[in-house]
């Protein structure tokens, strides 16, 4: 192992010690606390967000000068990947009270904020976005601490409980960490199981609007879905928006992880490993529509 991945590891080892107060050896610790500070105290709904802040905060800290300019996603750096990050942390934040970092909000979706972010972080030195990106993600779990999973949040007009907005934050963090990952060549530990968990299920209910979204009548249909891995798990889900389960058409069987990478628009849903049972037209049809929320 690098010193860069044996520093990144030390870091998620620190991180899953501060949320979930695992017992772990005090010399990894200490020599982890050296180099970056914990999150705030967040309450349990919200810890997989807290988690895979800390865990890009640990990667950032890894980076190498050069590695800010490494092109990642979208033809965006490293710099413009945290500073679109921020952006969208930050329409959640403005909807739920808390403070918003960076330049004033004058577009309130998700492209024209981004776009505001990464114009204002352009030319900066890339620890000054790394930090506002941090505080920003501090000051939103403060706020969190103050809520309850089940308050409805509206952003954009998209009215949820609030752990589900979270819980989106939580996808898209890791997924983004994933990216610089792999572009600056460093490996990066997974979340904790009972942080995939949630994950894994928001992304399993999201299934019929993924379905609506791509076109696709999911209407009297459902599928049971089976998730393998540590965080997996078995789901029964309607496929019509507000519809319950009466019987399944199908089953589906794939990796949890890949799942959860498959909504957030990683690989091609055409060529996804997954067990299909029953009706493998509508198997097909659930696994292509997958990534139709995804986005940058």
């Amino acid at each position: 192992m690098d010193g860069a991945t044996e520093r990144l590891y030390l870091d998620a080892l620190d991180t899953l010690s501060d949320t979930v107060r695992l017992p772990a050896r005090p010399g990894l610790l200490a020599a982890a606390r050296t180099r970056r500070r914990p999150m705030p105290p967040v309450p349990a709904w919200a810890e997989p967000y807290a988690a895979r802040v800390a865990a890009m905060d640990a990667l950032l800290a890894s980076a190498d000068p050069a590695d800010w300019d490494t092109v990642v996603v979208e033809g965006w750096n490293v710099q413009e990947l945290v500073a679109h990050l921020a952006a969208k942390d930050g329409l959640l934040a403005a909807a739920v009270g808390a403070p918003v970092g960076g330049p004033p909000v004058t577009a309130d979706d998700a492209d024209g904020r981004t776009a505001e972010v990464q114009e204002h972080q352009r030319g900066r030195p890339p620890e000054l976005t790394r930090a506002d990106w941090r505080a920003q993600a501090d000051a939103l779990c403060g706020r969190l601490s103050a809520m309850g999973d089940g308050d409805i949040v509206d952003q954009g007009g998209f009215a949820a409980p609030a752990a589900d907005h979270v819980l989106a934050r939580m996808l898209e963090t890791w997924i983004h960490t994933d990216d610089a990952a792999k572009a600056i060549g460093l490996a990066l530990p997974l979340p904790l199981p009972a942080h995939i968990r949630p994950a894994a299920d928001l992304c399993v209910r999201l299934l019929p609007l993924t379905m609506l979204v791509s076109g696709r009548d999911g209407s009297g249909r459902a599928a049971h879905v089976t998730l393998t891995g540590e965080g997996g798990g078995e789901w029964d889900v309607a496929l019509g928006l507000g519809e319950t389960v009466a019987a399944t058409q199908v089953r589906i069987t794939c990796d949890v992880v890949e799942f959860c990478f498959l909504l957030s628009g990683r690989g091609r849903p055409e060529e996804f490993a997954a067990e299909i049972e029953g009706d493998r037209d509508l198997g097909r049809e659930i696994l292509l529509s997958a990534p139709a929320l995804s986005g940058p």
